[in-house]
């Protein structure tokens, strides 16, 4: 019944205009057999010597038509006996096409028609506002889209294909169907009250929605992905405000876990004057010790926050013991981090040779890096169009043993896994473990499902393709409270629960209780203090800079009744 009001008028509408010349065919054509037979009727019961009232050849008519024949009125001769089966065969036979066919065309269809525009609608309600608007659907908007769910950041994925649009809105999406090439498009989707439009196509085809967005709105944020660096300034004419290449910054990552093996600090993420970093645990000082053993904080004044193991992220205490493929997750603002440098690296204890499987965007992104910082690389690639040069390319399959020796796999200490199949990447993950076990092994993942695999493949370190794009295009969302640094990893600010007022760091046990860490103290646009004592009091109407995964911040809000932060 609260059905009804929404389809009333599909079913009026349909009655106005669909088919109606059709239904009244149908509708004059059933009159007229009924008033033929009505009249051959009392034709044959006078030949019988009976006579009937018309009302009486119309009923009769009508039962032996539906097939209903009560019985009550018969013929005696044979000739009204085979009139009888004539009327009853071309009933039935009529009445399956027309009862079908009405029901059908003024029922049925303008049912489907209904559930499915709210299943599927072709405009965002009046009051939509602080949305993202993505026009494709592939495992980067999947990760963003993920994020925005568990976050309660409203989205709408654009998808021309009506089929597709209810395929994904039956798997979980919130889909809006139209043209995303077409203005009316992005009015349809109010993209003028959007928080963000994110496109992650073609290049021309980012181009092209860049361009349509800017021309009905001028302030919304647009970012845009790019395959090739002559996109860039084109993407940005075309009114993009954030040009994203996925490939050069994934490669950038991937050779950060190979520069980092100095022990230097490598800043991911930054929150006004808060600086996120990542450093191996190389020093003599930190491996094989519990952090509480150690003299971070005294040396450096920065604060551990986590540790990355394997790609595990687990909250960091004073029993946390450092092992030497440990990545520590540092916070503090940049000359904290500087003087952690200062302490712990270790000059010199970078690679001597890496090698490096693929020459798409990442690998040579990556090997960018490594030239940079004077570590001897060779790519291997089985594509003759990828080689640049014979100094650093190997052309070959990596899956053959002498290819991988020419490359130099026997004298390096790493070995970075990059090309775009995660089928590959894993094959040649566990062919390198089974080579060289002590390598060092950095793989990419395209898919999210695939990180897991890649670790128990071999892999020390995966990054993601889809999470990094993901961090980066959240990280454009404009003004907001949350700083993604890693999948399932963030800085987050809240303000200070009424409970915790007063309190000293120590005494709320809020990285005991809940897992999450307090790594600075704002005040307004104000940075307080960064990496906080355990003695500092925390004072009313400041907000915390907070650190967790996705369990540890469910727990903190839970604990304290508060919203997510977006």
């Amino acid at each position: 019944m609260k059905a009804l009001p929404g389809v009333l008028p599909y079913l009026t509408g349909s009655l106005r205009g669909r088919n109606l010349r059709v239904v009244a065919w149908l509708l004059g054509v059933f009159a007229v057999m009924v008033a033929v037979y009505s009249t051959v009727f009392h034709v044959l019961m006078e030949h019988e010597g009976r006579d009937h009232s018309w009302a009486t050849g119309v009923y009769w008519t009508m039962t032996t038509m539906s097939t209903l024949g009560f019985g009550d009125i018969t013929f005696e001769s044979d000739a009204g006996r085979l009139f009888s089966m004539v009327v009853l065969l071309s009933g039935a036979l009529f009445i399956l096409v027309l009862l079908p066919f009405a029901f059908i065309q003024f029922v049925f269809l303008p049912w489907m028609a209904w559930r499915d525009e709210n299943r599927a609608p072709a405009r965002l309600p009046e009051g939509t506002s602080g949305h993202i608007v993505l026009t494709t659907l592939d495992p980067v908007t999947d990760a963003v889209i993920r994020r925005a769910k568990s976050t309660g950041v409203p989205y709408v994925l654009i998808e021309p294909d009506r089929h597709r649009a209810l395929a994904l809105h039956d798997s979980g999406y919130h889909v809006m169907v139209g043209d995303p090439d077409s203005p009316d498009a992005y009015r349809r989707a109010r993209v003028e009250h959007a928080a963000l439009v994110a496109t992650t196509s073609s290049d021309t085809t980012n181009t092209n929605v860049a361009f349509t967005v800017r021309e009905i709105d001028e302030h919304v944020p647009i970012v845009t992905t790019a395959s090739s660096p002559a996109s860039v300034d084109i993407l940005e004419l075309a009114g993009s405000d954030h040009v994203l290449q996925l490939g050069q910054l994934l490669g950038e990552a991937v050779a950060r876990r190979v520069v980092g093996r100095d022990g230097k600090a490598q800043a991911i993420g930054e929150l006004d004057e808060l600086v996120v970093a990542e450093a191996s645990a190389v020093h003599p000082d930190l491996v094989g010790r519990r952090l509480a053993e150690t003299d971070i904080r005294q040396r450096a004044s920065v604060n551990v926050v986590g540790i990355w193991e394997r790609g595990r992220y687990r909250a960091a205490g004073p029993e946390t013991l450092i092992t030497p493929g440990s990545v520590l997750i540092l916070a503090g603002s940049a000359a904290q981090l500087a003087a952690y440098d200062e302490a712990y690296s270790v000059p010199g204890a970078a690679e001597d040779r890496v090698v490096i499987i693929g020459a798409g965007r990442v690998g040579r992104a990556a090997a960018r890096d490594l030239d940079s910082a004077g570590i001897d690389f060779k790519i291997v690639d089985k594509r003759p169009d990828r080689i640049r040069d014979h100094q650093h390319f190997v052309l070959g399959d990596a899956a053959e043993l002498e290819v991988l020796v020419r490359a130099g796999l026997r004298e390096s200490s790493a070995v970075l896994i990059t090309t775009h199949d995660d089928d590959v990447n894993v094959y040649l993950t566990i062919y390198c473990r089974r080579l060289e076990p002590d390598i060092q092994i950095i793989s990419r993942a395209n898919v999210e499902r695939n990180v897991g695999t890649l670790h128990r493949a071999g892999a020390d370190a995966v990054l993601s393709y889809a999470s990094l794009g993901a961090s980066a295009i959240w990280n454009a969302l404009g003004p907001n409270d949350v700083l993604v640094v890693a999948e399932g990893l963030h800085v987050f600010r809240m303000p200070t629960p009424r409970p915790l007022v007063g309190r000293t760091l120590e005494e709320s046990r809020l990285r005991q209780e809940t897992g999450v860490t307090v790594v600075a103290l704002a005040l307004g646009e104000k940075m307080l203090t960064t990496n906080p004592g355990r003695d500092t009091r925390l004072p009313p109407d400041a907000d915390l800079i907070l650190i967790a995964d996705d369990e540890a911040e469910e727990r903190f809000l839970d604990r304290y009744q508060l919203d997510r932060p977006r």
